[in-house]
């Protein structure tokens, strides 16, 4: 729950967002009104208080018209489409530090039928066209005070060339069991082994939160679960001490919990920073014990000139043969979509 809930003057004129404005004042949260498009006091005395009044912060506006604009996204999948910017949990490797501009307030998009309106022209003819709308947010962290998700989960679900797919370390997914998502929607939840969930992603479900989470939305409508096609996304690995072991658990707890016949997939995702990033996040966690030492890292540029630093070959390839050996041991029929 946030402590500041604002409304924008151009978030209240759309229709949805006197929609998320109802949902918000049903949870009993104070509204500011504001005055202007521009949100304020956000900053605080140092970065610590602007990371935690951003941070509690829920900011009510329309997307500018660069939104309607998308980019692509692989290879999670061929466009990103974002129903809100910033995120409520505490991930001391956060992949939006850097990526998002100023205060990590989360900013959630009034005009999102819009949006949703203008993902059909990037549809493509004779293919399936997938949209990920969890680039810059974490949908399930927000959904119950906005109810974006399951209006992306209903407008996909009529939508015969497109597929929609999200990823979460929440586990709020009562509302979205009886939505008429028609297999269009896959649900895929983040995990990692209990040492980093515990250690490093506060102010998330547990571990064993979001695998009931999965199990529900898993579960075939027949047995009170919501049908729908689900994936793993196994991020960021680490290899910790006993990295092995714990992954090893991880992996025998899921298969524990997925053990009847579902449409699954898994997407492995290994730990990697910016210069940028590293800088924020040291800002916002200087207590953080995350490995940033980039004397052990191998560099990886982009097209663009810029470049992050990954784990040294030889690491990678030992992190990957291993997880993929034991993910095709466990669940034989859930295809790996990549690993990077």
């Amino acid at each position: 729950m946030p402590k500041r809930v604002v409304f924008t003057p151009d978030a209240l004129d759309e229709e949805f967002g006197q929609q998320i404005l109802s949902r918000v004042e049903a949870h009993g949260l104070e509204v500011e009104l504001l005055k202007s498009n521009r949100i304020t006091n956000l900053r605080g005395a140092d970065t610590a208080e602007t990371y935690r009044r951003a941070k509690s912060t829920l900011a009510v506006v329309k997307a500018p018209p660069s939104a309607l604009r998308l980019q692509p996204t692989p290879p999670s999948a061929d466009w990103q489409m974002n129903l809100a910017e910033g995120c409520p949990a505490h991930c001391q490797y956060c992949y939006l530090a850097g990526s998002l501009s100023g205060p990590p307030v989360v900013r959630v998009f009034a005009n999102l039928p819009q949006l949703l309106e203008n993902t059909a022209q990037y549809e493509q003819a004779g293919r399936l066209t997938s949209f990920e709308v969890s680039c810059y947010t974490d949908v399930l962290g927000i959904e119950h005070l906005t109810g974006s998700l399951a209006e992306c989960i209903r407008y996909y679900g009529q939508r015969e060339g497109a597929r929609l797919r999200f990823v979460s370390k929440y586990d709020y997914v009562e509302s979205l069991l009886s939505l008429p998502h028609h297999g269009h929607t896959r649900a895929r939840f983040s995990l990692n082994a209990e040492p980093v969930v515990r250690r490093l992603e506060a102010g998330t479900a547990s571990l064993e939160a979001r695998l009931q989470a999965l199990r529900r939305l898993a579960l075939p409508v027949t047995e009170g679960g919501g049908g729908y096609p689900v994936g793993v996304v196994l991020a960021p690995i680490m290899p910790i001490p006993d990295w092995q072991q714990h992954y090893t658990h991880l992996l025998d707890r899921l298969a524990a919990t997925l053990n009847f016949d579902c449409d699954l997939t898994v997407e492995f995702i290994s730990h990697r920073f910016t210069p940028g990033s590293k800088d924020v996040l040291l800002q916002w966690y200087p207590n953080t014990s995350l490995d940033f030492d980039e004397a052990t890292r191998a560099v990886k540029r982009n097209k663009f000139g810029g470049h992050k630093y990954v784990y040294q070959p030889d690491d990678m390839r030992t992190l990957k043969e291993w997880f993929c050996q034991e993910w095709q041991r466990r669940f034989p029929h859930a295809p790996i979509k990549y690993w990077t």
